[in-house]
């Protein structure tokens, strides 16, 4: 009905759907017809989904996003290994943020209370693009650390922090859009306020299942909540 109101119509060559659960609901779901039937086509349920550049698994382990994120940052880091001592310094620093530090950033917010497991194939990226710049000369088995500090970096689980405090910032100044400022509640503004908290905290919701704290309701706040006074 939303697309016919506004006189759309789907490709169904590029349509996909996907069921979302744990792997025990998923196995007892595999005992139905989970087609979706549009029109006169029917649509078969895919494993993983890709949506504005988000891999989507339907564990929601996000496992498959952070593979395809990191092979693609290690095709860019190799291609920058046998050019950079040619393009110099400059350049490849440009390139090594434009096409590698650009994807560990981008959209890192659905990444939040990941396992450091499961992050840790986008930490190993961040440490051989570091390694890729000719000024540090480091080889695999020299310690990047010290090389992160200087350049600036944060590890990639602090990234992933530092965007969620972004996005509660912009709501907590009144610069979201309402999709956003609709999802948190202020402690301030929440009937259980208690005075051992901060009123620039935000109300943690009660979940069912852990996997919730993954979700930006919970890990957005959560992260927040965590950040030392400013005093």
């Amino acid at each position: 009905m939303w697309c016919t109101s506004r006189r759309l119509q789907l490709n169904f060559d590029k349509t996909e759907m996907i069921w979302f659960g744990s792997r025990s609901n998923l196995a007892k779901l595999q005992r139905i017809n989970l087609s979706l039937q549009v029109g006169t086509s029917n649509i078969q349920p895919s494993s993983v989904v890709w949506d504005l550049g988000v891999y989507m698994d339907s564990e929601r382990t996000m496992k498959e996003h952070v593979a395809k994120i990191a092979a693609a940052c290690f095709y860019h880091i190799r291609r920058l290994r046998q050019v950079r001592r040619r393009i110099g310094q400059e350049v490849t620093q440009q390139l090594v943020l434009a096409l590698i530090m650009s994807k560990l950033d981008y959209c890192n917010s659905v990444l939040a209370g990941l396992p450091t497991s499961t992050l840790q194939p986008l930490q190993r990226v961040q440490n051989a693009a570091a390694r890729a710049r000719p000024m540090f000369g480091l080889s695999r088995s020299d310690h990047v650390t010290p090389t992160l500090i200087q350049l600036h970096w944060l590890p990639v689980s602090y990234r992933i922090k530092f965007k969620m405090c972004c996005l509660v910032h912009v709501i907590h100044y009144g610069r979201s859009p309402a999709c956003l400022t609709e999802t948190v509640q202020s402690v301030s503004a929440s009937r259980s306020r208690s005075s051992s908290t901060s009123s620039m905290d935000y109300s943690l919701p009660r979940l069912r299942r852990k996997f919730g704290e993954q979700a930006f309701i919970h890990a957005g706040p959560a992260t927040w909540n965590a950040m030392p006074d400013s005093g």
